[in-house]
């Protein structure tokens, strides 16, 4: 495909971008965007979600996706304003850097976790996968992480609302797939996002170093010498998002560049 052809091959889908006020969420409802399809921009900040708006053909919905209620007003709007949503990119997350051990784990925060990681997930995808199966076309792809595969140490509703997610996204992948649907997950490891520079703050304090010496370690723990950047987990999102990912369905890609974590 070429350049042009690249940039374009979205024109006329609809998507709905969670978590799209920073980090992973920003970059890939940009990119969405750039590659034509109308995008709905979801997540808490307002201020951040104005920001984005005017600075990129990205529309914004201020919303918490914390139950079923939210997650259908946020696809009622798109669909009101857009068109039939055929695209969902879920990167909204509670990150694992506010979880603590399982000693001291509160339940009420493993429901707060698991309310915006994985819930909202699956109330997204049950209502647009109506959608997804009216146009026989669609994409999901949902932002895992490689603690989705392997445990970390004080973070058990991190770990377990990721793994949960890529359960979630393996059996829709199937339901979708007689439709021209297609759901996958993406496993980024460590990309210096704003939520991993909290998780580093955390580490860097409990370990008495400096938060730079931690991106250091973490950079030096990747096989290459250098974590992953926002650019290589954006252009895997976009590519799974797009009609040349028809393929790939059901599958959970690890962006790492090699790394285990």
């Amino acid at each position: 495909m070429s350049a042009t052809a690249a940039q374009a091959d979205l024109a006329g889908r609809v998507a709905i971008v969670t978590g799209a006020s920073s980090g992973i969420g920003r970059a890939a409802a940009v990119e969405l965007a750039r590659r034509g399809a109308k995008v709905l921009g979801v997540a808490r900040d307002a201020e951040r979600l104005a920001a984005l708006k005017a600075q990129t053909r990205v529309e914004v919905l201020a919303l918490a996706l914390v139950d079923d209620a939210t997650c259908r007003k946020a696809v009622e709007i798109a669909r009101e304003t857009m068109g039939p949503v055929t695209i969902l990119v879920h990167a909204a997350g509670r990150g694992g850097y506010l979880d603590r051990p399982i000693f001291e784990q509160s339940f009420a925060d493993w429901r707060e976790t698991f309310a915006v990681n994985l819930d909202a997930a699956f109330a997204l995808a049950q209502l647009i996968a109506q959608d997804i199966r009216d146009e026989q076309w669609g994409r999901m792809v949902m932002i895992s992480s490689t603690a989705g595969e392997i445990g970390a140490p004080a973070m058990a509703p991190y770990c377990a609302s990721k793994h949960g997610l890529i359960g979630l996204m393996r059996s829709v992948a199937l339901d979708l797939a007689p439709h021209g649907g297609t759901c996958n997950a993406v496993l980024p490891s460590w990309v210096r996002t704003e939520m991993a520079e909290r998780d580093a703050e955390a580490e860097a304090g409990r370990r008495g170093l400096s938060v730079d010496a931690v991106w250091a370690e973490r950079d030096a723990g990747n096989p290459r010498g250098s974590i992953v950047t926002l650019d290589e987990v954006t252009e895997t999102i976009a590519f799974l998002a797009s009609p040349a990912g028809s393929g790939i369905n059901g599958q959970a890609i690890t962006v790492s560049a090699g790394s285990l974590w």
